[in-house]
């Protein structure tokens, strides 16, 4: 099981994330997000990155020649689509690409076989936010899920009850941001330690 921690905009808590055990790291380049990072900035991060750690562009609606310009220019190896791509275009990308769902009570979990992507990421649906709201949604959704490939768990993801969301669900991957944080961006080294100890739990 990886975890990625998401939302990063500063060295000292990529490093901080490293340090854990974080298997990628995620940088969101969505200018209406209070987590935005400018490419210049998430290069100067990335350089410094070890070779097993995997940055992530996060992206919402953008056009391809935006997502492949950030790529080129910052050293990005996964992209991460979290708007309303449709599967044509989450496709033809030379890098991987996990595309994120706001789930909802309703969510149809077939409609995730339409994309031809390498992870299905779910995050809960709010009213006006496109990630990082903070907020759990039904898991057992996110157990449907798994029929159709890698799922990465997010939404709500905290110290707290990750022990227990990888216990009901057994995802590929975690995606953490607003439960490792100070406030929007700026992550606190003790809540990502103490999310790897929850983790580590699981595995006794």
């Amino acid at each position: 099981m990886k975890v990625k921690i998401c939302g990063i905009t500063r060295h000292e808590d990529a490093a901080a994330a490293v340090r854990a055990g974080a298997a990628a790291i995620g940088f969101v380049f969505v200018r209406s997000s209070k987590r935005w990072i400018a490419p210049a900035r998430a290069r100067e991060i990335i350089a410094g990155l070890p070779p097993h750690v995997t940055p992530v562009g996060v992206f919402v609606n953008a056009s391809r020649a935006e997502i492949r310009g950030v790529a080129e220019s910052t050293g990005i190896r996964l992209i991460q689509l979290h708007g309303d791509e449709t599967p044509e275009e989450a496709s033809g990308f030379t890098l991987p690409v996990w595309k994120a769902f706001r789930v909802t009570p309703a969510f149809d979990v077939a409609s995730l076989a339409a994309f031809p992507v390498e992870g299905y990421l779910l995050d809960t649906y709010v009213e006006g936010l496109d990630g990082g709201t903070g907020k759990t949604f039904d898991w057992g959704i996110a157990v449907a899920a798994k029929r159709y490939g890698r799922i990465i768990l997010g939404g709500g993801i905290t110290p707290e009850n990750v022990e227990r969301a990888l216990r009901e669900v057994g995802p590929y991957a975690v995606d953490v941001s607003s439960g490792v944080e100070l406030s929007p961006g700026i992550k606190n080294a003790v809540k990502i330690a103490r999310l790897f100890d929850a983790i580590r739990k699981t595995k006794e």
